[in-house]
C-alpha cells in the first residue's frame, strides 16, 4: 500500500482534530468547517473527502459532512503525533522559540520517517505534551484527552496551572508569553468581570494580568499540585491572610428549548439541515389573527431564509395579511461575555387589505440580540416597518421590545415578554401622528424532542395591551414544529 501524500495526510488531520471539538463521537464535521481549515473552496474539499471514503479512511454523508473511519483516525493521530514530537525538538534541541515553531512542523511532518521520529520520542523521553501543552498520541496513535478548565471556568483566588494554549497563532503565542501564562506557571484568577468581558489574573511574582474573555477561553488550566497548593497556603497564613475556599461556579447548560419566542425574536437562525414551522393564534376583543412562518437555513446556519404568511379577521370581514419575505444573518454567535446578534430584513409583499394595515406592501429591519444567564434567557430587539401609503408618503413604525425566558425544567419555560411599538396614524391636512402602544405578555411554553433534530413545542399566553388610556387582554397561542429535511 503507497504512502498517503502530504494532501492526504492534511485532510485527515483537519477532520481528526475538528471530531475532538464535538460534542458527540458520532457527529460529522461540516464540508464547510474542512474546506475553512484547509483553505480551500467546499467544492475542493469535497472531492477530496470522497477520496478518503472510497480508500476506506473516512465517511462521507452528502450535505451532512464527514468522519473518519478506526483507519482514517489513526493514520491522522499519528500525523499529530510527527507534529507535537517535531514542535518539542524543535524548541528542546534546536533552541527555537515555542511561537515560531508550528509553521516549521507542518513542513517537516510529512518528510521524517516513523524511525526518526521514534528516535526523537526516546531522546526526548516519550513526552506527553508539545510545548503548547497539546497531548501527543502515543506510538499506536491513541490520544489521551484530558479535560481542563479555562480561565473562564476554573476557581477563583485557588492557584491552577497552565496546561495548554489552544491557538497557535504566534501572535497569540506572543501574547501569552509576554503575560507569564505559557504553560507550567502557576497563577490565581482572581476576578472576572462579565460587563467589561475581561479576566484578571494573579501572576508570577504577584503580577496583575487583566486579558479580554476570548484570550481567556484559550488558556487550559487544572488545579495546581498538593506541594504547590501547600505553598501558597502558607504564604498566605504567614502574611495573615486567611485562603478562601475555592469554589469553581457551575456549569451551564444550554436550553433545549431555544428559538420558539413568542412575540420578540430570537437571535438563533436555523441550523444546516434543519426547518422550522411555526403557528401563531391571538383572538383580542372580537378580532383574531392567525400568522404561519416557516424558517430554512441557506444553506448553512449563517444565513436564513424564511417566509410569513397569515390572515386577520375583524367582525364577520376576514382577509389575508401581507406576506413577508424575510433574510436574517448571524452576525454573532453567543459566547462568553457575547450575545447572539442577528440583524433581520423582511420584504413585505402587498398582498393583504387596508383591513388589517396590509396592501401598501414596504420593509421592515429588526436587530435581535440574546443571551443565556444561568437558568434566564434574555431576548431584546430594536427595530422599524417602513410603508410607503397615500402619494408615496413615507410612514415608519418604531418599536423597541424585550423578553426574560425561566427554566422551570429542561422542556418547561415560563416567558413575560413586552412590546413597545410606536404607530402613525395620519390625520387632517396629511400630519402625522405617533401613537404608542405598550405590550405585556406572560406566557408559558413546553415542549418534546419526538427524534433526534425534531422537537415539538406547545405554548400560551395572554398578552395585554395599553393604548390611547385604554386596556384590553388578548390569548395567545403558539405551536413550533422543528425537523430535519437532509438525513
Amino acid at each position: 500500500m503507497a504512502l498517503p501524500s502530504p494532501t492526504v495526510e492534511n485532510y485527515l488531520k483537519a477532520i481528526f482534530q475538528a471530531q475532538l471539538r464535538l460534542a458527540r463521537r458520532t457527529d460529522l464535521v461540516p464540508m464547510g468547517e474542512i474546506a475553512a481549515a484547509l483553505g480551500v473552496v467546499p467544492g475542493t474539499a469535497t472531492t477530496m473527502v470522497k477520496t478518503l471514503a472510497e480508500s476506506g479512511l473516512a465517511r462521507y454523508e452528502p450535505y451532512a459532512g464527514a468522519r473518519l473511519t478506526a483507519a482514517g483516525e489513526k493514520l491522522a493521530a499519528l500525523v499529530v503525533r510527527r507534529h507535537r514530537l517535531i514542535e518539542l525538538f524543535l524548541v528542546e534541541v534546536m533552541g527555537m522559540n515555542w511561537t515560531e515553531v508550528h509553521e516549521e512542523a507542518e513542513l517537516l511532518e510529512h518528510a521524517v520517517s516513523d524511525r526518526l521520529i521514534e528516535r526523537i520520542d526516546e531522546m526526548l523521553g516519550h513526552p506527553e505534551a508539545d510545548p503548547h501543552g497539546d497531548p501527543i498520541p502515543d506510538s499506536e496513535g491513541v490520544l489521551e484527552r484530558r479535560p481542563f478548565d479555562t480561565l473562564l471556568t476554573c476557581p477563583l483566588n485557588a492557584p491552577v496551572t497552565v496546561r495548554r494554549v489552544t491557538d497557535q497563532d504566534p501572535e497569540f503565542l506572543r501574547f501569552v508569553e509576554r503575560r507569564d501564562l505559557k504553560p507550567g506557571e502557576t497563577i490565581e484568577v482572581v476576578e472576572r468581570d462579565a460587563a467589561a468581558d475581561s479576566v484578571r489574573v494573579r501572576g508570577r511574582k504577584d503580577r496583575a494580568i487583566v486579558i479580554g474573555a476570548r484570550a481567556a477561553s484559550k488558556v487550559l488550566v487544572q488545579a495546581a499540585t498538593t506541594a504547590v497548593l501547600l505553598i501558597a497556603l502558607a504564604g498566605r497564613a504567614l502574611a495573615q491572610q486567611p485562603p478562601a475556599p475555592p469554589a469553581a461556579p457551575p456549569a451551564v447548560e444550554p436550553f433545549d428549548i431555544l428559538d420558539n419566542s413568542f412575540l420578540v425574536e430570537e437571535a438563533f437562525n436555523q441550523e444546516r439541515g434543519i426547518f422550522q414551522n411555526i403557528f401563531g393564534v391571538i383572538r383580542e376583543d372580537r378580532a383574531w389573527a392567525l400568522a404561519f412562518t416557516q424558517e430554512w437555513p441557506a444553506p448553512s446556519v449563517r444565513h436564513q431564509l424564511s417566509f410569513t404568511i397569515g390572515a386577520d379577521a375583524i367582525g364577520s370581514d376576514t382577509v389575508f395579511s401581507d406576506v413577508y419575505l424575510n433574510y436574517r444573518f448571524q452576525a454573532l454567535e453567543e459566547g462568553p461575555g457575547r450575545p447572539a446578534f442577528s440583524p433581520r430584513v423582511s420584504v413585505i409583499i402587498p398582498s393583504g387589505r387596508q383591513l388589517v394595515n396590509g396592501g401598501d406592501g414596504g420593509l421592515q429591519f429588526n436587530l435581535p440580540f440574546s443571551k443565556q444567564q444561568q437558568d434566564f434567557y434574555f431576548h431584546w430587539n430594536a427595530g422599524l416597518t417602513w410603508r410607503p401609503r397615500g402619494e408615496k408618503r413615507d410612514l415608519t413604525t418604531p418599536f423597541l421590545s424585550g423578553s426574560a425566558i425561566y427554566r422551570l425544567r429542561p422542556m418547561l419555560n415560563v416567558m413575560l415578554e413586552s412590546v413597545l411599538v410606536w404607530d402613525p396614524d395620519e390625520v387632517e391636512g396629511g400630519i402625522v401622528e405617533r401613537r404608542g402602544a405598550f405590550t405585556l405578555s406572560p406566557g408559558l411554553r413546553g415542549g418534546w424532542t419526538l427524534a433526534q433534530d425534531t422537537q415539538l413545542i406547545l405554548g400560551a399566553a395572554i398578552p395585554i395591551t395599553w393604548a390611547a388610556g385604554e386596556s384590553s387582554a388578548g390569548i395567545f397561542a403558539y405551536l413550533s414544529y422543528e425537523l430535519p429535511f437532509i438525513k
